[in-house]
């Protein structure tokens, strides 16, 4: 499945596209919860929900500190933008 331009905002993308960009950057999809994703790097860890209108991004460190850090990103972003906001990590 091809993605639109990765300058086009979030919310010209279907929720397939959506889906199919996640899996891509190596989240996956909560069993229970179909709107939540996960996704595991070294040094941190997130829950991605989709939210009515923003992404809404919840980090934990696993530097066993256990700081927990939540970001919000609204769908008018760019999937490019949204990469490098969400991506990077707390």
């Amino acid at each position: 499945m091809a993605l639109p331009d990765s300058d086009v905002p979030l919310y010209n993308h279907t929720l397939a596209h959506i889906e199919a960009w996640l899996r891509e950057q190596g989240c996956e999809q909560d069993s229970s919860d179909r709107n939540v994703w996960h996704l595991v790097q070294e040094g941190w860890r997130a829950e991605l929900e989709l939210d009515v209108e923003r992404i809404v991004a919840s980090y934990e460190l696993l530097d066993g500190s256990r700081d927990k850090v939540q970001r919000s990103f609204p769908y008018a972003l760019s999937r490019q933008d949204l990469e490098s906001a969400i991506f990077a990590g707390p």
